[in-house]
């Protein structure tokens, strides 16, 4: 269940509200004057499915954005039959994507730090730091909004998304290459250590296992993003960016040319099957809910 509050004229907001009850859109619509003369504060119960019609209802009849609020409620109790649990809200969707399409600073902290720990990780071979840099990496953030962008069609979104995983792959990579670069010159890497025969070579070839593992970490992903379990999600999707992109970055610190073109190809592999089964799940999601929209009373083929 979703909390709608608007502020507006009261002669607007007054019929919005009946027309919202009237089409079975929200329930317990209440309207309390503001300290304005001629303005009330509207609030109703939103079903997630109508979510995205209201809030088009509402900027189409003139209300201005920012007087528009809605939140997410936590329901106790069995959900009525007929009622979906966890249906996809476009708005909130498009709306974290475009918040998570920009390089804000602390994202790239997040990166920097992600692709100090994977570095060392790669360098002595631990698994546990490899781990520990996924769960630190935001990366799942751009993939996401990017995903968002190519299946509204929405090109800026979609670039600037890419432009900023781009970023702070290049942030992660970098990280690890200053930091095997460093650690050579001072003797601090492992005895004998050459990046091709770690334990983590298989970085640097694109197998099955590559694509299958990007498949379904991908949907997993979006679905994350949709329902605010991101956290927890994100290691699974890093297991496809991190590592190689720290690969890269100490492969490349420390000369070896060959090896950072092989991590650099797996990389590339992993971030385009992300993106293109995140993209499906949400287009797949989008034609499944219109179609049951469309099949519903009081759909568009139930009027």
């Amino acid at each position: 269940m979703l909390h709608l509050r608007v502020y507006g004229h009261a002669d607007s907001l007054t019929r919005i509200g009946g027309d919202l009850e009237d089409h079975g859109a929200a329930r317990n619509v209440a309207l309390a004057p503001g300290v304005r003369a001629g303005y009330v504060l509207l609030s109703a119960e939103v079903v997630a499915d109508s979510a995205d019609a209201v809030l088009e209802l509402l900027v189409r009849s003139g209300v201005a954005e920012e007087d528009i609020k809605m939140a997410r409620l936590d329901e106790i109790g069995p959900i009525k039959p007929g009622r979906t649990a966890g249906s996809l809200i476009w708005a909130d969707v498009l709306g974290q994507a475009r918040a998570n399409s920009r390089p804000v600073a602390r994202y790239l902290v997040f990166l920097v730090a992600a692709g100090v720990i994977a570095g060392f990780g790669v360098i002595d071979e631990s698994t546990i730091l490899i781990v520990g840099a996924m769960a630190v990496s935001p990366d799942l953030l751009p993939i996401t909004a990017a995903c968002v962008g190519l299946a509204s069609r929405r090109g800026q979104l979609f670039l600037r998304a890419l432009a900023t995983l781009a970023i702070g792959m290049g942030a992660a990579c970098l990280a690890a290459a200053v930091l095997s670069g460093c650690l050579g010159p001072l003797g601090l890497l492992p005895p004998g250590f050459v990046v091709g025969e770690a334990a983590l070579a298989g970085l640097t070839t694109i197998n099955a296992s590559t694509i299958g593992v990007a498949l379904a970490a991908g949907v997993a992903g979006m679905l994350a993003q949709e329902t605010r379990a991101s956290a927890a999600v994100g290691v699974g999707i890093s297991i496809t960016t991190i590592p190689a992109a720290a690969y890269l970055g100490v492969a490349a610190g420390l000369g070896e040319a060959t090896t950072a073109l092989g991590a650099l190809a797996v990389l590339g592999a992993n971030v385009g099957v992300l993106v293109a089964s995140g993209t499906l799940t949400l287009v797949v999601q989008r034609l499944a809910e219109g179609r049951a929209s469309a099949a519903a009373p009081g759909g568009p083929s139930g009027r």
